[in-house]
C-alpha cells in the first residue's frame, strides 16, 4: 500500500511554469512506476507522463512533449512534474499515480492515486 499527496498546483499565466510534486509514503517507493494524469472539467482523465522505478524510462503525452518533464528522487520518495510554457488548455486537476511494474499510459493500469492538485492557466 502507498499513499500519495500532490503539491504545487496553483494559478499561473499562459507561458508560465509550475513544478508539481508528489510525495509517497512507504519504504518501497523505488519499486513503483509513477504516472501523472490530469482531468479537466467535463473531460475524461488523460495521461500526461510516466516514469519507471529507476527513472530510466519516461513517457509523455504528445500534447506535453517538450514542455513537461517528469523526474523522481527515490531517496525522497518524491516524483516531480516540471511544466513550462503552460497553456490555458493545460488547466486541470493533476493526479499522480503509482503501480508495480513498468510504467504504462492508461489510467486503469495504476493501483494507487493521490487526491489531485488544481492547475489553472489564465490566458
Amino acid at each position: 500500500q502507498v499513499q500519495l499527496v500532490e503539491f504545487g498546483g496553483g494559478l499561473v499565466q499562459a507561458g508560465g511554469s509550475l513544478r508539481l510534486s508528489c510525495a509517497a509514503s512507504g519504504r518501497t517507493f523505488n519499486t513503483y512506476a509513477m504516472g501523472w494524469f490530469r482531468q479537466a472539467p467535463g473531460k475524461e482523465r488523460e495521461f500526461v507522463a510516466a516514469i519507471s522505478w529507476s527513472g530510466g524510462i519516461t513517457y509523455y503525452a504528445d500534447s506535453v512533449k517538450g514542455r513537461f518533464t517528469i523526474s523522481r528522487v527515490n531517496a525522497k520518495n518524491t516524483v516531480y512534474l516540471q511544466m513550462i510554457s503552460l497553456k490555458p488548455e493545460d488547466t486541470a486537476v493533476y493526479y499522480c499515480a503509482a503501480r508495480y511494474g513498468n510504467p504504462v499510459v492508461h489510467a486503469d493500469g495504476y493501483d494507487f492515486w493521490g487526491q489531485g492538485t488544481q492547475v489553472t492557466v489564465s490566458s
